[in-house]
């Protein structure tokens, strides 16, 4: 039989995959084997042959190509149009530092055999041979900060935790992942899901907590069905339950389905919903390290965090901190959407700059016009333009250039781009999305677009711009949290890198 891998990620079903697979499938002495993506989106679907030599690749493959591809011998790695030689050989891949993306695309996700066999479960084993503090100290070490976008050093909320004196703790994962140009946590949770499982677990060893959950957006249907058939199979192995493998240590998993809202990303609102309450955000104290999920301590923790731990755990807290630069320890997934010609996902220590991520790995715009800007980190991330792109993908760099790296999304923009529009669109977005608890946030946004309109319609720009100016200031100083304290940032960003875009319509 010749195994041959077609992926089952969302991005590639969207694209035909399934139609793919069902026709080969259907070939005689063919095995089909639906993996998660490697990450070239612009190849979807991506089709892998095994052979001798190696898996051979050939992209992207529609339904109407399968039968040419059979002809010039698909099955033997043959010679094709759409072929792409050896998979591990492609650029796009072998520039990478993979570690939390090292299986995705290469095993079957839903294969507890092949994910052991791929190094999985490696962390697990040495943390249920360890004490809690021990655990939580590796982490330390390694100087993991929460890939959500907050970047907070994941081993302090660590050892807050495990601190807290209570006879319940939770592990929460956020897996609301509502930030534009952003599919991380979905391509690790189709393609991946064990470690996601691990990576749990070893946190509730790790904290004191023996319940977790995992809170997903609804908007992602494979990854639900995915990872719910692998909550089923972790349980009948033994790898979740009353004596996680076999050493009497407990810990339960569950998924839950959010309803859509962006707000819940934000952890205290996400706890809400959790609780089946109306998703708002909670005012800080008491943090939820210390009274989270049910008045409980819970750790909070991004899906990309969680991934992040099983290596950690395995190679040791040292090996992790020497990638990346600064105190920006590890590899961090960017990922590489709107106007962009190689659209993906690319892992890399953190000191890759901006440039190398948009032109090198994206090769541009897909327009192939310039490029006027790049918005990093969710709809409320910074514009950056060309003159500031060689800035180091870190965060204390992006922070001194106004920007934040976030959850790692990159939005490109051509020389097309209105970024007068983009502000505004800021300011509807939080209007939109705001839970409506702090005023700053609820009435701030809502009057942010109708005075950019204005600015739009060119009139009184400069006055209305000092306007736009004054409110950023009371939204950020004043929200409950970062949803009306950052959109102030694509707003001030746009105004500041692209002034010509504000002033076109001055009828003064």
């Amino acid at each position: 039989m010749t195994r041959v891998f077609i992926p089952l990620d969302s991005v590639a079903v969207a694209l035909g995959a399934d139609e793919v697979a069902a026709k080969l499938a259907a070939i005689e002495g063919v095995e089909v084997v639906r993996n998660g993506s490697r990450g070239l989106l612009w190849l979807e679907p991506l089709v892998e042959v095994e052979t001798p030599k190696g898996r051979v690749a050939y992209g992207p493959v529609s339904e109407a190509d399968v039968d040419s591809l059979l002809a010039a011998g698909l099955l033997d790695g043959g010679d094709h149009a759409l072929c792409l030689g050896l998979t591990e050989e492609i650029e796009f891949l072998k520039n990478q530092e993979r570690l939390t993306f090292a299986r995705c695309g290469v095993t079957d996700p839903l294969c507890l055999k092949d994910y052991k066999a791929h190094g999985g479960l490696s962390g697990l084993r040495k943390a249920l041979a360890m004490e809690p503090q021990d655990i939580a100290e590796e982490v330390m070490t390694s100087g993991l900060r929460g890939r959500g976008g907050a970047a907070f050093p994941a081993g302090i909320k660590w050892k807050t935790v495990l601190g807290a004196e209570a006879a319940q703790k939770y592990v929460v994962c956020n897996a609301d992942e509502g930030d534009s140009g952003t599919f991380a946590d979905r391509m690790i949770m189709e393609g991946d899901p064990y470690l996601l499982i691990e990576g749990m677990i070893i946190a509730g060893l790790g904290t004191g907590a023996s319940k977790g959950f995992v809170y997903l957006r609804s908007e992602y249907p494979v990854a639900k069905a995915v990872f719910s058939e692998a909550l089923e199979r972790a349980y009948v192995e033994g790898l979740l339950g009353e004596s996680v493998l076999g050493t009497g240590k407990a810990f339960d998993l569950e998924l839950f389905i959010g309803a859509g809202a962006y707000i819940c990303g934000e952890e205290t609102s996400l706890l809400d919903s959790l609780e089946g309450k109306r998703g708002q955000v909670r005012a800080k104290p008491p943090l939820p390290a210390l009274e989270g999920l049910n008045g409980k301590p819970t750790l909070v923790h991004n899906v990309i965090s969680l991934c992040a731990v099983p290596t950690i755990l395995a190679e040791g807290g040292a090996f992790y901190k020497d990638y990346g630069m600064g105190r920006s320890t590890g590899t961090m997934p960017f990922q590489l959407a709107g106007n962009v010609r190689r659209g993906g996902l690319v892992e890399k220590a953190f000191g890759v700059t901006l440039r190398e991520l948009v032109e090198g790995f994206g090769g541009g715009t897909r327009t192939g016009r310039a490029v006027k800007a790049a918005q990093v980190g969710g709809p409320l991330g910074a514009y950056i333009p060309p003159a500031l792109m060689d800035t180091p993908m870190d965060y204390e760099s992006f922070l001194k250039i106004g920007a934040g790296v976030g959850h790692g999304g990159i939005v490109l923009y051509d020389d097309t781009a209105d970024m007068a529009a983009q502000a505004k669109y800021a300011f509807d977005f939080c209007a939109h999305e705001s839970c409506g608890k702090c005023t700053p946030c609820r009435i701030g946004a809502v009057r942010g677009a109708e005075v950019m309109a204005k600015v739009i319609a060119g009139n009184d720009v400069h006055g209305n711009l000092a306007l736009i100016d004054d409110l950023c200031e009371v939204m950020t100083d004043g929200s409950l949290c970062a949803m009306g304290g950052m959109t102030p940032i694509p707003v001030l960003s746009a105004i500041r890198h692209f002034p010509d875009d504000f002033l076109k319509g001055d009828k003064e």
